[in-house]
């Protein structure tokens, strides 16, 4: 098995790309060991020191470190970990997964709020995956749009920009009712 690296806008943060599936639909993101009980991939990866987060894509596993270990001394462990998880026949998630990444919405707003999801799937979602991470719906309120972002996007310095300068001018101009985007923590 033969796992490639790339690096993401996070310097905090590596994408791993091992050849085949992670997941077969949706995103998984464990920004705690505590979160990580479901998924056995993700405890072998935190059970490396310095590890922070954990995030499953669809064909790629993203690692976010602490900034005080250097990648030079923690790679080689977690690129260990995933195969070792892959060879071992486990399953990536155990249980139950949540069918929609985004947050339900119900009210007046139902037409906008659908309308914001239909974009963020087709147009944003896609190249947030390319750098290794995820943006899923929080809510709408009064115009403005609540949007989490997950694996390397979260804590990316990069990424008001990206939520200001992308996310938001793609929705103003598409959707008039939408006058601003806010991140929220999980």
């Amino acid at each position: 098995m033969f796992i490639q690296t790339e690096s993401t806008p996070n310097p905090a943060t590596l994408k791993f790309l091992p050849g085949q599936a992670v997941l077969d639909g949706g995103t998984a993101d464990f920004p705690t060991l505590d979160a990580a009980q479901k998924s056995p991939l993700a405890r072998r990866i935190f059970a490396n020191d310095g590890v922070t987060g954990v995030f499953l894509g669809h064909d790629f596993v993203t690692v976010t470190k602490d900034d005080a270990v250097a990648w030079e001394h923690v790679k080689p462990a977690i690129l260990g970990a995933i195969m070792e998880h892959f060879q071992s026949g486990d399953p990536v998630l155990e249980g139950e997964r949540e069918e929609s990444a985004h947050a339900a919405h119900d009210g007046p707003d139902s037409e906008i709020v659908n309308q914001i999801k239909e974009l963020l799937d087709t147009r944003v979602r896609p190249a947030v995956a390319q750098d290794g991470g995820d943006i899923t719906f929080h809510g709408f309120d009064r115009g403005i749009v609540y949007l989490h972002m997950q694996g390397a996007c979260a804590g990316c310095p990069s990424s008001t920009l990206t939520l200001k300068m992308g996310i938001e001018n793609l929705l103003r101009h598409y959707i008039p009712e939408v006058i601003e985007v806010r991140p929220v923590a999980a």
